[in-house]
C-alpha cells in the first residue's frame, strides 16, 4: 500500500526517481510503472533489496513496468554516491525516524535533488506514535527501530532550514494505526492473538482486493487517524 500520493510527483518521461529507503520495494515498482522513467530503490539493509528484486521480476512477467530503467543499490542516506543535483524526484518514506544523524540525511537529500524538483517524505504522526511509545517499550528499542517522533511543524522547519520549499501535507493508513496499538498492547512478536491475526487479515485484504469500504473508511479517517504524516517540498 502506497504511502505517497503519486498523482502530487508530477512524474514526466525521463524522469530520474530515487526512492531511498525503499524497503521491499512498494514505491519503487509504482515508480516504475511510469512511462519512461529510470528509477533507483536504495536501501540500507540488502535482504530488502531482494525482496525488491523478487517484486519487479513478478511484475516485469506481468509486463506492468514502463520504466525505461531500474537500479538497486544498498547505501546509506546519510552519504549517497550520487552527484549533485542528481534526480527529478525523491522519495524518502518512513526512514528519518531511524536515522539518528538526520540533519545529515537532509542534507545529502537535498544536494541530489535538481532545484525546483519534489521531495516526498513521510513520517510516523505524532500521536498515533506517541500512544505506541507509551504502549510497548519493545516497539521503540528493536533493531532499526524508531528512535524518534516527529512533529509536523518541527519537521517542516528543519526542510525548510535546508532550502526545501513546503508544498502540501497529508496523512496515510488510519486502518493501521489501530493495528499497531493492539500489536503493542498484546505484544509485537506474538503470532497467538487472535484479535491481531484477524485485524491482519483485514489489512492484507484491504491491500490485495482494495474493496471501496475500506478505501472510503480509509480515507474518511486519514484526517484523524492516519498514522503516517506525508509532506511534500520543492528544492528553492
Amino acid at each position: 500500500m502506497l504511502t505517497i500520493d503519486f498523482d502530487r510527483l508530477h512524474i514526466q518521461p525521463g524522469d530520474r526517481i530515487l526512492d531511498i529507503g525503499c524497503g521491499e520495494g512498494r514505491h519503487t515498482i509504482e515508480a516504475c510503472r511510469k512511462k519512461g522513467t529510470l528509477c533507483v530503490g536504495a536501501d540500507f539493509i540488502f535482504d530488502n533489496l531482494i525482496e525488491t528484486r523478487k517484486k519487479l521480476e513478478f511484475h516485469q512477467e506481468l509486463k506492468d513496468l514502463s520504466c525505461r530503467a531500474i537500479d538497486l543499490s544498498c547505501m546509506d542516506v546519510t552519504s549517497l554516491p550520487f552527484k549533485s543535483n542528481s534526480f527529478d524526484i525523491v522519495i524518502c518514506s518512513e526512514v528519518l525516524e531511524h536515522i539518528r544523524n538526520d540533519a545529515k540525511a537532509v542534507s545529502e537529500l537535498v544536494r541530489i535533488l535538481k532545484p525546483d524538483k519534489i521531495l516526498a517524505v513521510s513520517v510516523p504522526r505524532y500521536w498515533p506514535e506517541k500512544i505506541c511509545w507509551r504502549l510497548s517499550h519493545e516497539y521503540f528499542n528493536s533493531p532499526m527501530g524508531h528512535i524518534r517522533i516527529y512533529k509536523k511543524a518541527g519537521l517542516i522547519r528543519m526542510m525548510e532550514s535546508f532550502g526545501f520549499h513546503f508544498v502540501f501535507s497529508h496523512y496515510s493508513h488510519s486502518l493501521h494505526a489501530p493495528f499497531w496499538w493492539l500489536k503493542c498492547l498484546k505484544g509485537l512478536e506474538r503470532k497467538d492473538s487472535i484479535s491481531i491475526n484477524l485485524y491482519h487479515r483485514l489489512l492484507v485484504w484491504d491491500l490485495m482486493k482494495k474493496p471501496s469500504v475500506t478505501r472510503f473508511i480509509d480515507r474518511l479517517f486519514n484526517p484523524i487517524l492516519g498514522k503516517s504524516l506525508v509532506l511534500y517540498f520543492k528544492k528553492s
